[in-house]
């Protein structure tokens, strides 16, 4: 079964940059993440998890939330079967616990029961 891992979260100042990155495990190299259309969602204390970014699994189409389109980018690396998402000018209301999904098919909607895989989550805070 596909699992999926993301990295590279931690504390910046506003304004900043964080690179986060979406893999799979060790043990699911039979199942390429380049397969798969990728997602990522955060979800910051007392609310509701929100879809942020996503790439379809043939790299055709992105999909951005109105409130990081132009300070986020989400690419996928196929030679790495790692998706990566640029976050710049991070804010404090970005702040969140960020998570990776994936899910078959090409449609890139930002809604968490499409995907039916994901990672455990790594922590973003923009904080002065």
């Amino acid at each position: 079964q596909l699992q999926v891992v993301e990295s590279g979260g931690g504390e910046v100042q506003p304004g900043g940059s964080l690179k986060l990155s979406c893999g799979t495990s060790s043990s699911d190299s039979t199942f390429p993440l380049n397969a798969y259309t990728v997602a990522f969602f955060r979800q910051a204390p007392g609310k509701e998890r929100e879809g942020v970014s996503s790439i379809s699994s043939d790299d055709t189409a992105t999909n951005y939330a109105n409130s990081v389109r132009g300070r986020f980018t989400i690419s996928r690396d196929r030679a790495k079967n790692t998706v990566w998402m640029q976050m710049d000018r991070l804010q404090p209301e970005d702040t969140g616990v960020y998570y990776c999904a994936a899910k078959s098919g090409p449609t890139t909607f930002l809604a968490p029961g499409y995907y039916n895989t994901w990672g455990q989550g790594t922590q973003v805070t923009v904080s002065s």
